[in-house]
């Protein structure tokens, strides 16, 4: 598996995306809720992959809610930069990461693909990011 890092502006938030995907490949998505066009965001997911979030400052981690409310937004309180989704706890717990949070993110060259999930339920939803979303673990330092 290929790693690829990166986190937040600030480096509160830190990244390590693990995958056998050449990035070049990956599907690269954007969403186009309001949330995520105002953010640019640009997500991938690798459900036989693994993320891994690492938070030095919990008073530095922003955590938003919205809509069917089935996904925490990690963004970073000190430097406001967006870095995943996750649905889920524990061992069940999966994420996207965002594109534009890695450092070789240029490496992630497909076209994103606009998507629009308006018409999906809750348990539609928690179902669809169990299956496509990876794995995730996350650890908080402090």
């Amino acid at each position: 598996m290929a790693m690829h890092s990166g986190g937040c502006h600030c480096g509160n938030i830190r990244l390590s995306f693990s995958t056998t995907v050449d990035p070049a490949r990956i599907e690269v998505r954007a969403c186009q809720c309001s949330f995520c066009t105002r953010h640019g965001s640009r997500a991938a997911a690798d459900p036989n992959g693994q993320l891994v979030i690492s938070v030095e400052d919990k008073a530095r981690l922003q955590i938003y809610r919205f809509g069917l409310r089935t996904a925490d937004y990690l963004v970073c309180r000190e430097c406001g930069v967006y870095v995943a989704a996750i649905a889920g706890d524990g061992a069940e717990a999966r994420a996207i990461v965002i594109v534009n949070a890695l450092d070789d993110r240029e490496r992630f060259s497909r076209e994103p693909i606009p998507v629009r999930y308006d018409a999906e339920g809750r348990e539609q939803r928690l179902t669809r990011r169990h299956t496509a979303w990876t794995p995730v673990k996350v650890t908080i330092s402090g």
